[in-house]
């Protein structure tokens, strides 16, 4: 009967032991939590391209970014105020006009839409270049329409096995994180309203 009731006692200080260890785990957890979530908290308010991530694939911006061939493209999108919606989830289509198709425009063009006072017209331009979804090539059918984000309407065109889209030829694609660019080799218009 001694052994059994020093048996029970001994059982009895290990799991009261036990509980405090425990309990004073789960306080040492909680003060780790409130410290992780104060050294994670976001400290700006700079949007979806402020987040830094060189291990995933580039997002449609970044795919911009990295490219010699799309400086214009990028410096329109920043004057624009459109980073950050471009480097969300998406899932983005963008048809991306190179420097040379930019250059193709009429004198003064690119430099009057970069002004401050052109940002809604600015703006206009560049989200008819892009679709909501991802098209690969394999997706897109002669005569298809694509309702651009500014509201307007893009039609795909296939002949002799070159892609179009309105009157520009899609001359490359790079996959992206959010979606696929489409890099093309004229800046297309909506139409007026």
């Amino acid at each position: 009967m001694k052994a059994q009731n020093l048996f029970i006692q001994t059982i009895g200080i290990i799991g009261i032991g036990l509980l405090t260890s425990c309990s004073g785990n789960n306080a040492d957890q909680n003060v780790s939590a409130e410290n992780n979530s104060e050294t994670s908290a976001p400290t700006g308010s700079a949007g979806q391209s402020a987040v830094s991530d060189d291990i995933s694939s580039p997002n449609v911006v970044k795919v911009a970014i990295n490219s010699k061939d799309h400086s214009t493209l990028v410096t329109a999108v920043q004057a624009a105020d459109l980073v950050n919606a471009l480097s969300n989830n998406g899932p983005f289509t963008v048809f991306a006009p190179t420097n040379a198709a930019f250059d193709a425009l009429p004198a003064g063009t690119v430099d009057g839409l970069l002004k401050p006072e052109q940002k809604e017209a600015l703006a206009d331009i560049l989200q008819y270049h892009v679709f909501v979804g991802v098209l690969n090539l394999e997706q897109l059918q002669d005569g298809q329409i694509l309702g651009m984000v500014n509201g307007g309407n893009a039609t795909v065109h296939i002949k002799d096995g070159k892609y179009m889209i309105n009157d520009a030829n899609i001359v490359a694609s790079v996959t992206a994180s959010n979606g696929i660019v489409h890099v093309i080799d004229k800046v297309i218009l909506p139409a007026a309203n």
